[in-house]
């Protein structure tokens, strides 16, 4: 059985906040952020933090962007016990949750080429299917998409990872959507304002794109709720 690592209190309080910031925008903080949050004096010392708990295995670190952390299933399973005993679930029942999580199983839709008009989970959209443990998330996912392009490598979302997303026609400024704009599918951060709908990339190499109100092209397709390294499957 894959031991938990062991943390001091500030490192488990960095990984809190990188779940919960995951959890809120689908995204990781910025060394910045957590700086900021945890009330260091530079971005420096959240790095020290970070190279600390990618050492321990808690974490894995992408080079060459601003949001590269990203939360090992291990680790994630952990959080959710170590949360579900704050919630108030009895020690014993908390205590087989990992082994619980390890055989419960997501079958995953992944989404390939998208027609206008058609439902994103038409069955002709559906490439595969890929069977997941459930823990590797913090929300079900509805299903998978892969990334194309690099508008959000900056948010440590790279080309030919793939993409969980919980279907919502719904959703809040600064969370990562999946939108459709007639047939063509985008990955951004959510914007709304009197105007319309901004749908911002990750990149400075790209531009946002613009919704006016009333645009019946957009569609609203899901949020992202996690993501997958597609080498994990090869």
């Amino acid at each position: 059985m894959e031991e938990t690592p062991k943390l001091t209190a500030r490192q488990q309080q960095i990984l809190d906040l990188v779940r919960m910031a995951i959890e809120k925008t689908g995204a990781p903080p910025t060394r910045a952020e957590i700086a900021n949050e945890l009330g260091f004096r530079s971005a420096n010392a959240a790095e020290e933090h970070l190279q600390a708990l990618a050492r321990k295995g808690a974490i894995e670190l992408v080079g060459g962007t601003s949001r590269g952390i990203r939360l090992k299933s291990a680790t994630l399973r952990a959080l959710n016990q170590a949360r579900d005993v704050r919630d108030g679930l009895g020690a014993q029942f908390a205590a087989a949750l990992p082994s619980l999580a390890q055989i419960q199983q997501l079958t995953l839709p992944l989404i390939g080429r998208v027609a206008a008009g058609h439902p994103i989970l038409a069955q002709e959209h559906i490439e595969q299917s890929y069977s997941v443990e459930a823990s590797m998330f913090a929300q079900k996912p509805d299903f998978l998409l892969k990334v194309r392009g690099m508008s959000m490598k900056d948010a440590g979302i790279i080309e030919g990872d793939l993409l969980a997303v919980q279907k919502s026609s719904e959703a809040k400024n600064g969370q990562i959507v999946v939108a459709r704009l007639g047939d063509e599918v985008t990955v951004k951060r959510f914007k709304r304002s009197r105007a319309g709908i901004e749908l911002l990339p990750e990149n400075p190499d790209f531009e946002p794109i613009f919704i006016a109100n009333g645009d019946e092209s957009f569609v609203l397709e899901g949020l992202a709720v996690g993501l997958i390294r597609n080498q994990m499957f090869s």
